[in-house]
């Protein structure tokens, strides 16, 4: 049984921790709800159930039997939802011997078929139901007279207290619970000290458990914490609220304050609401209760006292990044290392130089050294997982360094080959979601699509435990949020919708993961409401997203002071973005405020002074291979050399751009990209005089169609008003009035509806 619901809420550094004490007031095997499991076990046996009920029922038995007790009305409803026939029976079984002599009871553990028994029972003797058999049948057989009595009385309260009837002699539930240190089977001669402080501890379990579900016993406790702490690692929105977790484990705690594995799942529990000083108390108290239970230091002597200290101020360590000390978790992982080296554990150390990488990234140093170092290491001493951490973060540290696509892809695919190998189900994930990441800051949204939708579509290696499949990992919030961002760029916002509302169950806001589809749908939704002009919507989730993430709010801040022709601010704010940007070395940012700067010097006709900017811009995105970027650089190049009076030129190096801003580009880069093109085709026909001019005025024509169809899938009105105002100019040259017409009343009608002061064909791409 210990195979199947193994402890997952251990930390993978951290083994060995086992319970040894039972001071929870804990019950025996006989209990009345133990007499219903048996019930659901008799009739599985002596009736026919389909085959689809069975099965269900089968995988009903374990959590019963490792769970906590649950009053009658919730077993019986939870059988019922595998098998209602099967329900109706247990349910008769239960009245008979409630509802009649004690002889009853007696004569339904002597008629119980057993493994042990019967010759041709389904369970094995070794198997969990032969063994759950057993050890009732032992207990029960070994119980006095009056305890069995007593049993009996329990059973009647059990089966009563789901109708609200009262029995026919009240039954004193403080006097069962004094006299349950009778039916103690480890204990039967009790001194009256003893028994005395134990009634004490079982009545107040009970009175408190009462209410809910019952008391807990070793098995069920150990059961509850393995599933929380599985359901916190995998699918947090199946476990209980922290609140409620908090108050199950502090009732726990009340009656064994040092049960270890509750103090761990304590920890984790505070990690998911931000708390530090109950993460930071449960993760030291763990260690204590560890080391004082002499669970590690039994099996290994004075090395398991050292591997407890050692793994304690390394986990503290990780603690203290978590929450962005990092001069108290370099601290804690000096002192983890010290003591690594006086013992020789090179597993430990291996753990530690990941973490100190990762301490150093994080301060926004340069770790791609301590990274080299911890990939050889981790190799040499046979870590496959920590070896793949070292790479995707090199990886990671490789694309922000300007390297290209094809050995970034050549590393991961070794990586990949190694996660195979050894079926590291986390880590696929992490690579895919790391490619989908990696395809989109080249400006590839195809291939990024198709590694999301590859990542969403796997199935998972890891096993399948209390139902829960393990697709709630920030792998996936990543993906997903990716698909969203790639549909929002072509303009289909309600299957934007759908994904979010997807991450919004799957991660809800008090999980870890949150933050991610939180920016995402903000910065979805800013982008929607500047492309439709509603820029007055678009000031208040600045604020948002400032929260977090302060760079990205910075930037769009700038964005909409420049729409809002606020352009001292914008620049102002624009100039310290690009310095702390260039500390950081977030070049992708650097290249964005950039191309925003030059916007700001439109506004004033600043085009020569622009051009330094925009080759600088253009330079940066081609040595970090930045092709989106680069594309952009270039539609901003293109405009200055137009306003300029240049549009051959800009014509000439618009087709570099073209190619793929229709291939990978958003809707929005689309239509500008288009739009540019027609208005250096109106401007190279204006400076021709024979047929080649009415030739190049026809393919601006359906140039500005194409750039039509993509502003109308955004509704952005003010760009197809300058649509229709150019498709007006140039049906005009053309001696086509009818059409004429009608693209001028598009206009008017589209700039009374706008009501605005700017002129169209304004200064902006």
């Amino acid at each position: 049984m210990a195979s199947v619901h193994e402890s997952l809420y251990f930390n993978p550094m951290m083994t060995n921790g086992v319970v040894h004490a039972n001071v929870f007031g804990i019950k025996d095997w006989v209990t009345p709800y133990k007499i219903s499991v048996l019930a659901l076990l008799y009739e599985m046996t002596t009736s026919k159930i389909a085959l689809s009920e069975r099965r269900r029922l089968n995988k009903l038995i374990l959590p019963l039997q490792q769970g906590p007790d649950l009053s009658f009305g919730q077993f019986l409803k939870t059988v019922e939802g595998c098998c209602s026939q099967t329900a109706y029976a247990v349910k008769l079984r239960l009245h008979e011997m409630a509802d009649g002599e004690l002889k009853d009871m007696e004569y339904f553990f002597a008629t119980l078929p057993t493994p042990f028994t019967e010759f041709d029972f389904e369970a094995y003797k070794t198997s969990v139901v032969g063994i759950f058999m057993r050890h009732m049948l032992l207990a029960y057989n070994k119980l006095s007279f009056s305890q069995v009595y007593k049993l009996y009385k329990s059973l009647q309260h059990y089966y009563h207290s789901h109708y609200a009837k009262p029995v026919d002699r009240p039954l004193d539930i403080a006097v069962l619970v004094a006299d349950d240190s009778d039916m103690d089977l480890t204990s039967t001669e009790d001194t009256v000290g003893d028994r005395m402080e134990k009634d004490e501890l079982d009545t107040s379990m009970y009175e408190s458990e009462l209410s809910c579900r019952g008391p807990l016993s070793q098995k069920q406790a150990e059961y509850f914490l393995a599933k929380q702490a599985y359901l916190l690692r995998n699918d947090e929105n199946k476990s209980l609220k922290p609140s409620a977790l908090q108050e199950e484990l502090n009732n726990m705690l009340q009656f064994n304050p040092d049960f270890a594995e509750a103090h761990y799942l304590n920890y984790l529990n505070s990690m998911r609401v931000k708390d530090i000083f109950i993460s930071t108390h449960s993760l030291l108290h763990y260690f204590d209760r560890l080391i004082l239970s002499g669970s590690e230091g039994k099996s290994n002597g004075d090395e398991g006292y050292g591997r407890s200290l050692r793994y304690a101020a390394l986990n503290l360590a990780s603690l203290h990044c978590r929450f962005g000390h990092y001069q108290q978790a370099e601290l804690a992982l000096q002192e983890a290392i010290r003591i690594a080296q006086e013992s020789n554990d090179h597993v430990c150390l291996q753990h530690c130089l990941s973490w100190l990488y990762t301490l150093e990234q994080m301060k926004g140093s340069d770790s791609s050294v301590l990274t080299e170092d911890s990939v050889k290491m981790a190799a040499h001493f046979c870590l496959p997982y920590l070896a793949s951490l070292g790479i995707q973060s090199l990886v990671q540290q490789g694309g922000i360094q300007g390297k290209t696509a094809h050995e970034l892809m050549d590393a991961l695919k070794d990586t990949d080959i190694l996660h195979w190998k050894h079926s590291l189900s986390e880590l696929i994930e992490i690579s895919l979601a790391q490619t989908t990441s990696i395809w989109r800051m080249y400006g590839k949204s195809a291939m990024a699509q198709q590694q999301a939708q590859l990542l969403l579509n796997m199935s998972s290696l890891e096993p399948v435990n209390f139902g829960v499949q393990q697709n709630n990992t920030e792998a996936f919030a990543v993906a997903l949020c990716h698909l969203a961002e790639l549909h929002a760029e072509q303009g289909m916002y309600g299957a934007v919708s759908e994904i979010l509302k997807h991450l919004k169950q799957q991660f809800p806001p008090h999980t870890q993961h949150a933050k991610l589809w939180m920016l995402c749908d903000l910065k979805v939704q800013l982008e929607r409401y500047m492309n439709e002009g509603k820029y007055h919507m678009a000031e208040p989730l600045v604020t948002a997203i400032s929260a977090l993430n302060k760079t990205e709010g910075l930037y769009r801040k700038a964005q909409v002071l420049k729409v809002l022709n606020r352009t001292t601010e914008a620049y102002s704010i624009l100039q310290r973005l690009q310095a702390h940007c260039e500390k950081t070395k977030c070049t992708e940012m650097i290249i964005r405020v950039i191309l925003s700067t030059a916007e700001l010097h439109w506004e004033s006709s600043g085009f020569s002074t622009t051009l330094p900017l925009l080759l600088q811009a253009l330079a940066l995105a081609r040595q970090h291979h930045l092709q989106a970027l680069a594309s952009e650089t270039i539609l901003h190049l293109a405009f200055t050399q137009l306003m300029l009076g240049v549009p051959e030129q800009a014509l000439g190096i618009l087709h570099e751009a073209l190619e793929p801003i229709l291939a990978h580009g958003s809707v929005m880069d689309k239509g500008r990209a288009l739009m540019l093109t027609a208005r250096c085709q109106m401007a190279v026909a204006g400076s021709r005089q024979d047929g080649q001019g009415q030739e190049a005025l026809g393919l601006a024509v359906q140039t500005l169609d194409e750039a039509a169809v993509y502003f109308s899938k955004l509704n952005c009105k003010q760009r197809l008003r300058d649509v229709h105002y150019l498709q007006a100019q140039l049906y005009h040259s053309l001696g086509q009035m009818p059409k004429r017409n009608k693209c001028a009343m598009l206009f008017r009608l589209l700039d009374q509806d706008l009501q605005s002061s700017v002129a169209p064909g304004a200064l902006r791409l």
